[in-house]
């Protein structure tokens, strides 16, 4: 199977080229929903702003609901956006939602998603969250025997069941991934040693256990080693159900899918992957009467269709190096700052929405008074002058929400749907 996706292809040109298939058009700007950049910023009220492109989202979330079998759900993972309009904007594009505390709960059943296909991850879920997922009827995702035995005293305390999947800390790890969930101790799931005794557990309560929730890890572009996790999961749930009394209705195998993050970056080849899905969707069909597989996508339903666009308030030299000193920073975009769980900082792409003929090499900084709120270094960039656009590519996850936005009080940022 084929799923071209140009989306996930960088262009190899100059940083000011743009990225992936963003290039500006015949008026010399980038667009965004049909319209130049500046007069869809002037149009959400000026920058610094983040703008997501619905077009790039559903095409991404139509292409890979195309390409999978009827028996996988795929769901999108809220943490990574949880930006209202679009969350109710993907929530008729995938078949379920996945949340991860009571405030993305509360969003989720406000798109009319059916609280059958949504579920509730997390470690450490407070007593109060446990009781509203429990009244909502949606999944649980259990990471813990104190989880499963809060909510089995709800259960008895209300007269109607709790859903559960377990959540586990699978032994191994997803190799090549970017941050792993997995392997080793941690504070996800329970370990897999312990999984027998937490069925017993979850049935000796008579809660509904539904199936077993299993994410490796996130920000992959190994799609070899994607395969690899996703298999090995699916034979571990082989063999924990066999200690299992009922019938297992969900086997949720996660996500991992990365996109790439700089000019450097191969992007994921995601065909084999989903290739590899439809198989085992083809096996869950035999092994299991009911069960469906579950993928749980965030980063790369959302993340390549967003830019973060803010404006350079002065052009600065300092023995000898010009730093363009924007109206945003890291306190907006904490992760291209490099603040944000890289080891090794690493540019985001970036452009300038009006080209020139003249390429320089910048840093591109904030406002704030620290050293810490670099958005770009050494960044090859079409010459810009005070109050030109910056445009800082794949900014649809883990953008806005992730940032401390409070830090040093300057004004907040703002974001819409195009």
């Amino acid at each position: 199977m084929t799923v071209p996706d140009p989306m996930s292809c960088p262009n190899p040109s100059e940083d000011s080229a743009g990225f992936g298939d963003w290039q500006r058009g015949a008026h010399g700007e980038f667009t965004i929903g049909g319209s130049p950049l500046s007069r869809v910023v002037d149009a959400v009220g000026g920058t610094p702003c983040y703008l997501y492109d619905r077009e790039r989202i559903s095409a991404r979330a139509m292409r890979l609901r195309g390409a999978l079998s009827p028996d996988i759900h795929l769901h999108y993972a809220i943490k990574a956006n949880p930006m209202p309009a679009l969350v109710g904007y993907l929530a008729s594009r995938v078949d379920g939602l996945d949340v991860a505390s009571a405030g993305e709960l509360r969003l989720a059943l406000d798109t009319g998603m059916s609280a059958e296909h949504i579920s509730f991850a997390g470690p450490g879920k407070s007593p109060a969250e446990l009781e509203q997922a429990h009244a909502a009827g949606v999944l649980v995702n259990v990471e813990s025997f104190r989880e499963v035995r809060h909510l089995a005293a709800l259960t008895r305390r209300k007269g109607y069941p709790a859903r559960v999947a377990i959540r586990v800390n699978l032994p191994f790890e997803l190799r090549a991934s970017g941050m792993k969930m997995t392997g080793g101790a941690r504070q996800f799931g329970i370990d897999a040693d312990q999984v027998e005794d937490i069925i017993a557990l979850v049935e000796a309560e008579g809660l509904v256990l539904e199936g077993f929730h299993l994410f490796a890890g996130s920000q992959n572009l190994n799609a070899d080693a994607i395969i690899e996790a996703q298999a090995r999961s699916y034979d571990c749930v082989l063999e924990w159900t066999r200690s299992v009394r009922g019938r297992i209705r969900s086997i949720n195998l996660g996500g991992g899918f990365g996109i790439p993050y700089t000019r450097s970056d191969i992007p994921l080849d995601a065909a084999p992957i989903l290739d590899h899905l439809n198989t085992l969707a083809g096996r869950s069909t035999r092994d299991y009467a009911q069960a469906r597989l579950v993928i749980e996508l965030g980063r790369y339903l959302v993340g390549e269709a967003g830019i973060y666009v803010c404006r350079v308030v002065e052009r600065k030299v300092s023995r000898g190096k010009t730093f363009l000193i924007t109206d945003g920073g890291m306190h907006h975009h904490l992760a291209a700052s490099g603040n944000f769980g890289q080891v090794v900082r690493k540019n985001y792409p970036a452009a300038i929405n009006r080209g020139s003929s003249d390429i320089e090499v910048v840093d591109i900084v904030g406002p704030l008074c620290t050293p810490l709120d670099t958005l770009g270094r050494d960044v090859r960039l079409d010459r810009a002058e005070e109050d030109d656009l910056i445009i800082i590519f794949q900014s649809g996850a883990y953008g806005r929400s992730a940032s401390p936005r409070g830090f040093l009080g300057h004004p907040d940022v703002a974001e819409a749907l195009v």
